[in-house]
């Protein structure tokens, strides 16, 4: 493989950057994609008069119905919750740039796994896959740029990476409207082949050190990188059983040290409030819309006005926060100011009868919100030790899932079900922003220190110069 490698010099950090932003775009493009009706497709059913139809896509031909259909959508968190944290953990013996193209490379293969299923289960478990190959991406990709990145525009470059998760569900739906009409499997065939270049690369390239976890060879006129084979002096040679039980012990302890920062919790806690929201608004939204204003066309509406908001909202969200001085103070601030107003101007939008100053009022309001999707990311990287940012972020990405988005949909199905009027619904689930602000704002008053120049292991060097050369 050495013979083989790329240096790492041709990976500056502009190039790091665009490479992970484009990883993170597939991610979120499948996530569209296996959503979209191209790919999704409908039930097979039978009119009245006798007729039937053999449905179309994933669900029609594999006659799923629709909590298997559910299901198939959200299995790969499975994989992504249960794997996040072992590869968080697992960045301590392993090179974590490695780690990244080993995920990588499973997201590929079970992607392919995914075009050449053949009932529910081949496609439920390849998802699940699915979920454990992008574990590690999420877990160290915002590390490596919160290393790389120019000092004052390290939120901004975070905001740039996270952008991709709204617009990459746009063109998923597109992607797969359009590839459905030739068939739903070539769509991950597709997938699979264009992350297919960027999985080698991660074994090709010489890996890349992240800050907090090995010893580096340093060089003054070199990146600060170093090759997982390579026999330099002082480099410790990961053993070869990589998760024993001592390894476990040692897991358990990093959970327990990140969840009683109380910096961290506080954070995180806002956050699983402020998805909580967005899960519901994304599944109900165009439903609520539909019954509320009598769009004809909700789907296109909500989807347009949350993209077009993601994208503004996130890298504004990032810029301004670098123009404040990107401190954990300032990012608290800024979180609470931005989910208060936001939660006052999507609040009023469901309370107007006009289709039009809702729509004026709600773009505003989720412009406002999605402005703290980089902040959040900012102080899971900068309240805990170098070596913890990792695992911060996977810890953060289950809760989030867990408390959050995953059971906010039923529960505002059940709240509907009670109430029965969906202005009333939304308008109560609107009110959860309220809370998130005043959650955040708790941060504001704890003192947070930033830690991430505390040094974890005695060789380790903290800096705030890039590893990769401009």
């Amino acid at each position: 493989m050495a013979g083989v490698q790329v240096s790492s010099s041709w990976l500056t950090p502009q190039r790091l950057l665009a490479v992970f932003c484009v990883i993170n775009l597939l991610n979120y493009i499948d996530r569209g994609t296996i959503a979209s009706n191209g790919v999704n497709g409908k039930q097979r059913s039978c009119s009245e008069s006798g007729v039937c139809s053999s449905g179309s896509g994933i669900q029609g031909e594999f006659n799923l119905n629709n909590f298997e259909d559910g299901v198939i959508s959200s299995a790969f968190l499975v994989g992504l919750l249960v794997s996040s944290p072992v590869f968080a953990s697992l960045a301590k013996s392993i090179n974590p740039f490695r780690l990244v193209g080993v995920g990588l490379s499973i997201w590929t293969v079970a992607i392919a796994f995914c075009g050449f299923s053949f009932n529910f289960w081949s496609i439920a478990i390849s998802r699940m896959l699915v979920g454990i190959g992008e574990a590690s991406f999420v877990s160290l990709a915002a590390p490596f740029i919160d290393d790389n990145a120019p000092t004052d525009q390290r939120v901004a470059w975070l905001a740039a990476f996270y952008m991709c998760i709204p617009s990459g569900y746009a063109v998923g739906y597109i992607f797969g409207g359009l590839i459905g009409q030739v068939g739903w499997r070539w769509a991950f065939f597709l997938e699979a082949l264009m992350m297919l270049p960027f999985a080698i690369l991660g074994f090709l390239m010489k890996p890349l050190a992240l800050r907090g976890f090995s010893p580096v060879v340093s060089d003054s006129s070199t990146a600060m990188d170093y090759s997982l084979n390579q026999d330099n002096e002082g480099l410790p040679k990961p053993s070869s059983n990589h998760f024993r039980r001592t390894d476990l012990i040692v897991l358990m302890k990093d959970i327990k040290d990140v969840l009683h920062d109380r910096v961290y919790f506080v954070n995180v806690l806002g956050n699983v409030c402020y998805t909580f929201v967005l899960g519901a608004y994304s599944y109900w939204g165009p439903k609520a819309g539909y019954n509320i204003y009598h769009m004809v066309n909700a789907d296109y509406v909500f989807g347009g006005v949350t993209v077009i908001c993601g994208v503004f909202g996130t890298l504004a969200g990032g810029l301004v926060l670098d123009r404040m001085d990107s401190t954990i103070l300032n990012a608290f601030k800024l979180l609470s100011g931005a989910a208060f107003s936001g939660a006052i101007f999507c609040f009023s939008s469901f309370c107007f009868k006009s289709l039009y100053i809702f729509l004026a009022l709600f773009s505003i309001g989720e412009l406002l919100v999605f402005a703290t999707q980089a902040p959040v990311s900012f102080i899971c990287l900068r309240c805990v030790k170098p070596s913890l940012r990792p695992l911060s972020l996977a810890l953060s990405t289950v809760c989030i899932h867990v408390f959050g988005d995953v059971p906010s949909s039923p529960l505002v199905g059940l709240l509907q079900d009670h109430i029965n009027n969906w202005r009333t619904t939304t308008l109560i689930l609107t009110s959860v922003l309220f809370v998130t602000a005043a959650v955040w704002c708790i941060g504001v008053f704890l003192h947070p220190t930033d830690r991430s120049n505390e040094d974890t292991e005695p060789d380790v060097k903290s800096s705030s110069i890039p590893l990769l050369e401009e």
